[in-house]
């Protein structure tokens, strides 16, 4: 199902997995694009691994809400270990999309996660790309990859420039490539998953 603007997306994950950082990219990846945004953190002082949460909003005119993202079109779950413990698919759009990291997105494993009957899921195992490439669980990155083809409405090489801008503030030429083939691979693994009841 073809997802058009506005958007308003919601990330799960831990601390230490750069949901934040993956607001901020797609947010700068929509102000490129010509698009209005806003990015917002949702978390205090919680420490490395503990459930966090961020919001992005992209559109074509200014966004009027500040607050949290309550009634999201787009859930993107950096930890499907979080699944059962933080109640991540609460206003879910009815045609809303699930974004799942998890280290097996076969359509058995995902029917196990009981994710309920979203209209759309994709999975990918962004962990294993990040291990490959970034030598840690930083999984942000083929996440946005998977993003970009889940729902098109922002291109590639838009995504590329936004991080390899964002990550050149603090990263060398080595670690920005990485991430850039961590968000190519992202794109090219990510599967939708058809849930069927007799998975």
């Amino acid at each position: 199902m073809e997802k058009k603007l506005p958007l308003a997306i919601r990330w799960h994950g831990r601390g230490g997995q750069g949901v934040v950082t993956a607001s901020r990219i797609l947010a700068s990846t929509a102000l490129k694009g010509g698009y209005y945004l806003q990015s917002l953190p949702d978390f205090g002082a919680e420490r490395s691994g503990a459930p966090i949460a961020a919001y992005t909003r992209i559109s074509e005119t200014p966004p009027v809400d500040r607050g949290p993202v309550d009634e999201p079109d787009v859930i993107i779950v950096l930890d499907s270990s979080l699944i059962g413990q933080v109640d991540m698919l609460d206003g879910l759009a009815p045609d809303g999309i699930v974004i799942l990291n998890t280290p097996d997105p076969s359509p058995a494993a995902i029917a196990q996660l009981d994710l309920g009957p979203q209209q759309e899921i994709w999975a990918l195992n962004a962990s294993q790309i990040a291990m490959d490439l970034l030598r840690r669980n930083l999984p942000n990155t083929p996440v946005l990859g998977a993003f970009a083809r889940a729902i098109p409405v922002l291109d590639m090489d838009t995504i590329s420039l936004a991080l390899e801008e964002l990550l050149s503030e603090r990263f060398n030429e080595t670690i920005i490539k990485a991430n850039l083939e961590a968000l190519r691979l992202g794109h090219d693994q990510a599967q939708q998953v058809e849930v069927t009841a007799d998975v």
